[in-house]
C-alpha cells in the first residue's frame, strides 16, 4: 500500500485527500485553511508517500487576484513537501478526460463518475449515513475534486502512462 496525498488548492482554503493507491480508498481528508494545511505538510502529519497538487492553467481569459493567490499557495504546498517527496503538479484537463472522457465535464459529472466507480447503486452519492457511513462519507465539493485528482494519479501510476497532464 502506498499513501498518496492530493490537494485541490484554493486562495484561502484547500481540499485534500489521502488515499491508499491500491484500492483508491480514502484514508483521511479535509478542507482546511491554507495555513493549517501548510502546517500539516511541514510537520509530516499526513504521512504521504507521494503527492499531487492541482495546477492552475491559463485558457487566455483574464484572471483575478484569487487565481494568483492560489498560485502562491501551490508553490508553498510544493515546497513544504519537497523534503519528503517531490509533488507532481497536474492540470485539471487530464483529470476530466480520465474520469469522464470529455474536456467539457463539470464537477458534477466527475462526482457522478466517481460514485459510479466506487459506490454504484448507493444512495446519497455513496456518502451513506453517520450510522452506516459510505465510501464517500463526509465528502464535499473541494474534497470531491481532490479525490478525483488522487484517483487519476493512482490510476496513471498503476498503468505507467507517464506524465500526461503534469506541469
Amino acid at each position: 500500500m502506498s499513501r498518496l496525498l492530493a490537494i485541490d488548492p484554493g486562495n484561502t482554503e484547500s481540499g485534500w485527500v489521502l488515499i491508499d493507491t491500491d484500492a483508491c480508498q480514502p484514508l483521511d481528508f479535509g478542507k482546511e485553511a491554507n495555513n493549517t494545511l501548510l502546517d500539516y505538510l511541514r510537520d509530516g502529519r499526513l504521512d504521504e508517500d507521494a503527492a499531487v497538487i492541482e495546477m492552475v492553467a491559463s485558457y487566455g481569459m483574464a484572471v483575478g487576484k484569487d487565481v494568483f493567490e492560489t498560485c502562491v499557495w501551490i508553490g508553498r504546498f510544493s515546497e513544504s513537501l519537497t523534503g519528503r517527496t517531490v509533488p507532481e503538479l497536474v492540470y485539471r484537463q487530464p483529470v476530466k478526460l480520465h474520469h469522464c472522457h470529455s474536456a467539457k465535464a463539470k464537477d458534477s459529472n466527475i462526482r457522478q463518475a466517481l460514485v459510479d466507480r466506487f459506490a454504484p447503486g448507493q444512495p446519497n452519492y455513496g456518502k451513506g449515513t453517520k450510522a452506516q457511513p459510505g465510501w464517500f462519507y463526509g465528502f464535499n465539493a473541494d474534497i470531491w475534486q481532490a479525490y478525483a485528482l488522487a484517483v487519476y494519479a493512482a490510476d496513471v501510476m498503476a498503468t505507467d502512462h507517464g506524465s500526461d497532464g503534469v506541469a
